[in-house]
């Protein structure tokens, strides 16, 4: 379904850059050279021609298509593409932590025993 909702938000995209571009600037007349366009409600050709009711639709169905798209890639959860890649099996098993020294480990020789004595600060 989202590949169908994609494709299908390309399409629409791509139609909405052609509908404007299409259009006639407010300015275009020659009227408007020497000042004699009127500034109306809704401009100087009447309320609304059938490229500007097109842009219209195109842009409430691009709106509706890029909510929806939104709306399910946040439903699906967090997913990686990380996730669909195999790793091997030795890479999978989480190593367990290292064990403490045992209090009877042999001991390097010349190692000293016990705790360190403080030793006076350098100055």
């Amino acid at each position: 379904m989202q590949v169908l909702i994609t494709i299908l938000h390309i399409i629409v995209a791509i139609v909405m850059i052609l509908v404007v571009l299409l259009q006639a600037g407010k300015g275009a007349n020659m009227g408007a050279a020497f000042g004699g366009s009127s500034n109306t409600v809704f401009g100087s050709s009447g309320p609304g021609t059938f490229l500007g009711k097109m842009t219209t639709v195109v842009a409430v169905i691009f709106m509706l298509t890029s909510l929806s798209l939104s709306y399910m890639v946040g439903r699906t959860g967090k997913t990686s593409m990380m996730d669909a890649v195999k790793r091997p099996a030795a890479e999978r098993q989480i190593p367990a932590a290292p064990l403490p020294p045992s209090p009877a480990a042999p001991q390097a020789p010349g190692a000293p025993t016990g705790t360190p004595a403080a030793t006076p600060a350098a100055k």
